[in-house]
């Protein structure tokens, strides 16, 4: 291991040589307080920074073992220094130097969500953050001043505040991980309590902005749970604590337009998230398996048996195995429910606003004018009630146009100024009272969603040198090789971490696809190696950038691959058991 004097006499003597005399650094260096790991040296100042870790020993670091004595304390410390890595970073660094990048000290920085992330390690030896550094130039020449005054200055003054525990600091970093631990708590116990969400009273739904995540601010209505729906939960650091608890069954959100339907819905996808403590959605929780369906014009479709919604095409076509390069609405949002349920969804969550009206619903009238054998659409009103009693999957559907869900729902939840009212027995009496000729359309029981089995090489993952090249845009498009991959309607995805880890996985998933195992057989194995090796064990280099996803999301990249291919007969799902 070499030593700082050693790094400094480096960067002294390649100092105004050519960019790619940074090279040299690679290696490791003991300072005084941590250890200072330089994994990659750009090869450029544009380049991508080099990428960095700094290494703290754990009892030196001041962490004692009640931060990390369950697994959610541990991401919540995580989550927390590397929140304070980036804030102490851009109060320390001075910004650009010269060329490029160069300058630069930057951390994958998680927005309102707590997500396990490569970007910090707390293990029982070491605290260690992993960063990216621009090394500094002017033009393609090494700025070697400016690179020691980074290395040796601004760097140690960073670690030192942000890796080692400082009594003034305690309050926040408690708060931090016994909100984590809390809402995984309340997650697990929705099961048990036949719930598939819990909003807690004095939770602030309202965000900034469509963009802009955090809280809303001055003005903000704290919720408050109607009382035939209000519950009480037993947290592990909070205690006793109330709130709605919306039961397993088909649930509506009604209510006028801007009083809060959406607001309510929007939260509760993000509710399989934990949160920041002061984000208002701390304890807004919704169980880990539910998908919010929206409509997707355009997207493909590879083998999926849309049959339970779509049937009856002209000429004879079948859905059994439906196929389209460019799916309409109504055909789109059936196979994501196929989809997401062959995945393992067991909560669906729709907003009309983003829904194909012709998919949702087909009113008394136009049954009347269009007979049912001229339309292929069994619209969701006539299933989403099987959905519940023969396959065990929820749904909550925020509807503000179409009373005709009020018979088909559990529970009804109107929003009036972002407060909300159980309003499910006038509900049903006006569905009793106003009943109409409508009747319901359907080809049959509802069957078990298929299980498809991806053709070999069903998405081609070229390697040049040895490696795939990967490149992943913003949260909704990837391109592994030359398959380029978009999923702008996939909601949950709140980090383009989420979608860096999600690439590296279709890459890992793709050579399973051998003709022999089903989609959902490679789903679980590749989450099965995430959970037992971590997120590290995706890459085959060290990197920061890496955020946590689920098995919803993974399924839904590949299923939007167009290069997608399905060998065979769908099965069945295996049974459990």
């Amino acid at each position: 291991m070499k030593d700082t004097q050693t790094l400094q006499n480096i960067l002294r003597r390649i100092d105004g040589k050519g960019y790619k005399a940074y090279k040299e650094l690679q290696g490791t260096y003991a300072f005084k307080a941590f250890t200072l790991f330089i994994d990659h040296v750009q090869g450029d100042p544009f380049a991508q920074p080099s990428r960095l870790r700094v290494r703290v020993d754990r009892a030196a670091s001041g962490f004692d073992g009640s931060f990390t004595s369950s697994p959610s304390r541990t991401t919540a410390l995580c989550d927390y220094l590397t929140r304070l890595f980036t804030r102490t970073a851009r109060n320390t660094i001075k910004g650009i130097r010269g060329t490029g990048k160069g300058g630069l000290i930057l951390i994958d920085t998680p927005a309102q969500e707590i997500l396990p992330r490569t970007a910090m390690s707390v293990t029982d030896d070491h605290v260690e953050a992993r960063f990216f550094l621009g090394l500094p130039a002017f033009g393609r020449r090494i700025a070697g001043r400016d690179a020691m005054e980074m290395l040796l200055s601004e760097l140690p003054a960073i670690a030192t505040e942000a890796l080692f525990f400082k009594e003034n600091r305690r309050a926040a970093l408690t708060a931090h991980v016994t909100c984590c631990e809390d809402a995984d708590a309340l997650r697990a116990q929705l099961p048990c309590l036949g719930r598939v969400a819990f909003v807690a009273d004095g939770a602030l739904l309202p965000r900034a902005s469509g963009i802009d995540p955090r809280p809303l601010g001055k003005g903000v209505v704290p919720f408050s749970s109607p009382a035939s729906l209000r519950m009480e939960v037993a947290l592990p650091n909070r205690g006793k604590v109330t709130g709605m608890g919306i039961p397993e069954g088909v649930t509506l959100i009604v209510g006028g337009g801007f009083h809060g339907k959406s607001t309510l819905l929007n939260a509760l996808e993000l509710g399989v998230y934990n949160h920041i403590p002061g984000d208002g959605r701390e304890l807004v929780i919704t169980r880990p398996d539910a998908l919010k369906i929206r409509a997707a014009d355009g997207r493909s479709i590879t083998g999926t048996d849309i049959s339970p919604f779509i049937n009856n095409l002209p000429f004879g076509r079948s859905t059994a195995a439906f196929h389209t390069q460019n799916a309409s609405g109504s055909t789109s949002q059936a196979a994501g429910i196929c989809e997401g349920i062959e995945a393992g969804a067991r909560l669906l969550l729709l907003d009309e606003d983003t829904s194909a009206t012709n998919f949702m619903i087909r009113d008394e009238k136009m049954q009347r004018l269009v007979a049912s054998e001229n339309e292929p659409i069994t619209p969701f009103i006539d299933r989403v009630t099987e959905l519940r009693t023969r396959q065990g999957v929820s749904t909550i559907l925020v509807m503000g146009g179409s009373g005709d869900y009020f018979a088909t729902a559990d529970h009804v939840i109107q929003m009036t100024d972002y407060a909300p009212e159980d309003v499910t027995e006038k509900a049903h009496a006006i569905a009793k009272e106003h009943a109409d000729g409508r009747v319901k359309e359907t080809t049959g029981p509802l069957r078990p969603v298929a299980h498809r089995t991806p053709h070999p090489q069903s998405i081609p993952i070229e390697e040049r040198r040895g490696r795939v090249k990967i490149t992943t845009y913003g949260r909704h498009e990837m391109v592994l090789g030359t398959t380029r991959i978009t999923f702008d309607d996939v909601e949950q995805i709140v980090e383009a971490s989420q979608t860096r880890a999600l690439a590296q996985a279709v890459a890992i998933a793709a050579p399973l696809m051998d003709g022999s195992r089903t989609l959902a057989d490679i789903l679980d194995q590749v989450m099965e190696t995430v959970e037992a090796k971590g997120l590290e064990s995706l890459s085959d280099i060290l990197r920061g950038d890496l955020a946590a996803f689920r098995k919803l999301e993974l399924a839904a990249v590949i299923n939007r691959a167009r290069t997608f291919k399905v060998a065979g007969k769908s099965r069945p799902p295996a049974a459990k058991g």
